[in-house]
C-alpha cells in the first residue's frame, strides 16, 4: 500500500490527466444510463489519454500542440477517370519530425 504522500502524487497525475482530456482534447461531458456503456465510455477515454501521453513522451510536445499543428494538414483524394490524385499541403519540418519520431517507435 503506498504511503500518503505517494498517493496524493499518483492521483495529481490522474487528475492532471482528466483536466488534458477536458480541455486539450476537447471532451465534453457524456451521460450514460447502463453499466456497460460507462465501462465503455471510461475505457475510450483512458486509452486516449494512454496515446496522448505516448505521443507527448514520444515526440516532447504538449498533446495540445500536437493536436493543434496536425489538425490544419489533410490528404484529399480524388478519382477522375481511371487515376487518383492525391492532394496535400507540404508538413512543416518540425511535424514532420514528431510523425517520424511516432512511426519509428511503432514499427519496431
Amino acid at each position: 500500500m503506498a504511503n500518503p504522500p505517494q498517493r496524493r502524487e499518483c492521483r495529481s497525475s490522474i487528475e492532471k490527466g482528466f483536466r488534458k482530456s477536458k480541455h486539450d482534447l476537447q471532451a465534453r461531458p457524456v451521460y450514460h444510463h447502463t453499466r456497460e456503456s460507462i465501462e465503455a465510455h471510461l475505457t475510450i477515454v483512458f486509452a486516449a489519454l494512454a496515446v496522448s501521453h505516448w505521443i507527448e513522451h514520444q515526440t516532447s510536445w504538449s498533446i495540445k500542440k500536437f493536436v493543434r499543428t496536425a489538425r490544419r494538414y489533410r490528404t484529399v483524394q480524388i478519382k477522375a477517370g481511371g487515376q487518383i490524385l492525391t492532394a496535400a499541403d507540404p508538413l512543416p519540418d518540425d511535424l514532420n519530425e514528431a510523425l517520424t519520431k511516432i512511426s519509428s517507435r511503432i514499427e519496431h
